[in-house]
């Protein structure tokens, strides 16, 4: 017989890439210039030059199966040796090589993290606004999604609900920052909060908590600031990373996964990656990607756009009346809508073809998400179409 959890979830198709669908449809109809598509979180930007560059000399310098062929389970160590030196340095950590395991993205090294950490029954906390993917990254792992209510003022924490939740079924806590979709950088006091309050609940429940931190859009950060990196301030954190957005490589799936070697069982995680592997058919990124990746981990592309697009977007809707907070970074905006039902309020955008993805998925209602990572003259062109959404129909 089929799988009915799977065929289940066929009627609970992604809402924003269901948006991203119908921008493409109706931009065969009127010229795709004409849709301001704030959907799906592509990455606008080029490719560094640099990075092609790298690709060319691999396959001008490398043989065959060096590029073409498997890779050890756990990576390649050339790979595992550059990311952990460029983390040592970044950030002041102590990672050697056997903390690292290169991922398909950050979905992978999720996928890798949840299954090392929790078992069939436990539960999992994150934070709202999150990332509606979570939920089957968890739910398919057997262990349960609880969701933190928000702290809408600013986006941060809620301590005293993650207290609340911290419950003695817990093993796990997933957070995002950059977040996914309000922009907010979770700041270093949070981040010590959050670590004491790990600790102390660990002490309480007697067992283990770790903290997984997807950490996708690290690198984009605004107004000269950098991102306080969550591994510093609790020993027992997984960081999952992705290449996506940095370099722009979102569908060359290449990311890896970090133990914190300060947890004491860093290595033998790493080795357990191995295993998690056979069963989910993950088997290592590309060896080309590795490689190239390795040459190019500090690189990024030129993200200067995404803050740009944001203060146009954000000055041009707080004139207009709504209300939002400003994003640390990330490529999306997260304001209020102008009624309730954020549904509703994007069902009428699309009449001026305004593609805007609600919020109820993410878990904060009456918000709605903007993916700004798109061209600058059409984010500066959708501004009308704003305006006349909002003055005829509010």
């Amino acid at each position: 017989m089929i799988s009915e959890q799977y065929r289940s979830m066929l009627g609970g198709k992604s809402v924003i890439r269901e948006l991203s669908e119908y921008a493409t449809a109706r931009g065969k109809e009127i010229g795709y210039d004409n849709v301001f598509d704030f959907s799906l979180g592509n990455p606008s930007v080029p490719v560094p030059q640099a990075f092609h560059d790298k690709i060319v000399e691999l396959l001008r310098t490398r043989g065959p199966v060096e590029l073409h062929g498997y890779s050890p389970s756990l990576g390649l160590p050339e790979f595992k040796e550059k990311i952990a030196a460029s983390l040592n340095r970044r950030f002041g950590m102590r990672y050697a090589p056997e903390d690292i395991f290169p991922t398909s993205g950050a979905a992978g090294a999720i996928a890798h993290a949840l299954r090392l950490v929790t078992a069939p029954g436990d539960e999992v906390l994150t934070v709202a606004p999150f990332f509606p993917e979570y939920h089957p990254y968890v739910d398919l792992t057997g262990a349960r999604l609880r969701v933190v209510p928000a702290d809408t003022t600013a986006f941060q924490i809620d301590m005293d609900a993650m207290e609340r939740m911290l419950t003695p079924a817990v093993h796990a806590v997933l957070v995002n920052s950059p977040n996914n979709p309000s922009g907010a950088v979770y700041s270093e006091e949070t981040l010590r909060r959050l670590a004491g309050l790990l600790a102390a609940k660990e002490r309480a429940v007697g067992h283990e908590i770790w903290l997984i931190s997807d950490e996708p859009y690290r690198e984009i950060a605004f107004g000269g600031a950098s991102v306080p990196y969550p591994s510093r301030f609790y020993p027992r954190t997984i960081s999952c990373y992705s290449f996506s957005k940095s370099l722009s490589l979102p569908g060359e799936r290449i990311g890896y996964l970090a133990v914190n070697p300060e947890s004491g069982v860093s290595q033998t995680l790493v080795a357990m990656c191995g295993q998690i592997s056979r069963g989910i058919g993950h088997n290592c990124p590309s060896s080309l990607m590795q490689l190239a990746v390795a040459d190019c981990c500090e690189m990024t592309s030129d993200l200067s756009v995404y803050e740009r697009n944001m203060n146009v977007l954000y000055a041009a809707l707080t004139e207009l009346g709504f209300e939002a907070v400003r994003p640390g970074g990330t490529f999306y905006l997260f304001p209020r809508a102008l009624e309730e039902d954020a549904v509703a309020f994007c069902k009428k955008a699309l009449r001026y073809d305004l593609v805007l993805v609600p919020s109820d998925s993410f878990g904060v209602p009456g918000h709605f998400r903007i993916a700004y990572c798109i061209d600058e003259g059409k984010v500066e062109r959708s501004l009308d179409a704003f305006r006349r959404f909002v003055r005829a129909e509010y």
